[in-house]
Order: C-alpha cells, then structure tokens, then sequence
C-alpha cells in the first residue's frame, strides 16, 4: 500500500475489489506507462480526499495478466469503478482530477 492507495494482485482481486462494501476505483497501469505514471499523483490524491468512502487500487497488468484479460484492458490507464461486485464506470486514458472525481461522486 502507498499511501492510501492499495497494491492489488490477481490473488486478492476478488477480496479487495469484488467483495468490497464500499465503491472501489481501480487503476488498471503499468511501470512503462507514461501517461500511468503522470497519473499516479492524482489517483494518490484521489485515495486522500475519499478515504472512508472509496477504496482506491491500483493493478499492475504485467504482473496481473488474469485481471487485465478479465476485464479487457486494451489500453493503459484504465480506470474502473466496481460497485456490488460489478463495474459501474469505466475512463480509459489520462483523466483529470476533476473528471475522475465527477465519476466517483456518482456512485457514493
């Protein structure tokens, strides 16, 4: 975990995200991902202000083949929001803070 931001593997997918009580942004990315990197900061940020009220999850798609193939990542940044188990919204590509923010206040 980096700051509120927690490391999610194939292995506990299910348990952080699909089982999880509270909505869950995940930030599908790669280490050779510019635009992932760029975004990273934000995503951070994003994990500080909705603490308590959205997990916030990043998966490393190299490392994580299975949640990629499971959930088509065809391009990195992807960003999802599971809700129930289910996604809910879903931004491909380097959002804004503002847009990121915009998709999670929908679904609290």
């Amino acid at each position: 975990m980096v700051g509120n931001v927690l490391d999610v593997t194939d292995a506990t997918f299910s348990s952080e995200v699909l089982d999880s009580a509270t909505p869950v942004l995940v930030d599908f990315w790669a280490t050779w991902c510019g635009p992932c990197l760029m975004l990273a900061p934000t995503v951070d940020a994003l994990a500080t202000e909705f603490a308590g009220k959205v997990k916030v999850c990043k998966v490393d798609v190299d490392k994580n083949r299975q949640s990629a193939v499971n959930y088509k990542i065809d391009a990195i940044p992807a960003l999802f929001v599971f809700k129930g188990g289910q996604v809910v919204d879903r931004m491909k590509g380097a959002a804004s803070k503002d847009q990121l923010k915009s998709m999670l206040n929908k679904h609290l």
